[in-house]
């Protein structure tokens, strides 16, 4: 794949200023033609096992995936098609949830280190540390002040992290006002899909122009050499899928982690297990 036709190059957020209102939450750059092919599939599968495979001789890298998002841009559907070509070995998944009181008494980072991949893993985090740029200044939990050292304080996070091995893949899955209506009363219409609603979605929806201006600030102070944001339109949901997991296939191809190759003795270990007992 040249470069001129990688998702992470079309998709990768530009430095300076962003507005996520300047971009289509319903386009589908380098659409294919259909779902991930069987062979991207595979693909996939080969390159998580042999990351993990890396590691058992000692491999230190490991990747990050970091979804944020609105409600109903499709963080769970990203996880559920995306990852899961993966076999159960090699991958963690963290959903982050309303802080603990034992969480809040200690720095925002605290928690999010508790959950970090180990080598030849790949962990997603379904929502961040980002949570805490987001929902804290939207809701006048942090000062302004407050809020930009803790955009340094993160950027401090992901350089040490890339610096130790890992890879972080962050993305944002950037769901339209008119969209997440449309899937919220998709919500309400089936029974069997009332434990997913929270009537303080509603309440969070009247934000919408806040949150859209925490996200432009993060892109715009958190997209970083080390650590880039991608932002992925979502508004349908097989492309949703199919980018992430093409983000994450390009990662994985530029890592080309490989199979350790211990020293055996072959012909005499066949020998071994031939001879009877």
């Amino acid at each position: 794949m040249t470069d001129d036709a990688s998702l992470r190059t079309a998709l990768r957020v530009p430095a300076g200023p962003v507005s996520t209102a300047g971009f289509d939450s319903g386009g589908k750059p380098l659409a294919p033609s259909g779902r991930m092919s069987s062979r991207d599939r595979a693909d996939m599968a080969s390159l998580q096992e042999r990351l993990w495979a890396e590691s058992t001789a000692g491999g230190r890298r490991r990747v990050l995936l970091v979804l944020q998002g609105m409600d109903t841009a499709g963080k769970g559907g990203v996880v559920t098609h995306a990852m899961g070509v993966f076999g159960p070995i090699g991958v963690e998944y963290t959903a982050f949830k309303r802080p603990t009181e034992e969480e809040l008494a200690h720095d925002f980072l605290w928690r999010i280190r508790k959950r970090l991949p180990g080598p030849g893993m790949i962990g997603v985090f379904d929502r961040s540390h980002y949570e805490d740029v987001l929902v804290t200044r939207v809701h006048g939990l942090v000062t302004p002040a407050e809020c930009e050292a803790r955009y340094d304080a993160i950027n401090a996070f992901e350089q040490e992290l890339v610096d130790g091995g890992t890879t972080v893949l962050k993305v944002l899955l950037h769901v339209s006002y008119d969209v997440q209506r449309t899937r919220l009363l998709r919500r309400l219409a089936k029974r069997d899909k009332h434990w997913k609603f929270d009537e303080a979605d509603i309440e969070e929806r009247a934000r919408w122009a806040e949150y859209q201006a925490a996200y432009d600030a993060v892109l715009e102070r958190c997209s970083t050499a080390a650590a880039p944001w991608y932002l992925v339109p979502a508004d349908h949901k097989a492309y949703r899928n199919w980018a992430v997991a093409e983000l994450l296939r390009e990662t994985l191809l530029e890592l080309d982690p490989r199979y350790p190759q211990p020293d055996l003795d072959v012909e005499q270990l066949r020998a071994r297990l031939a001879a009877p007992h």
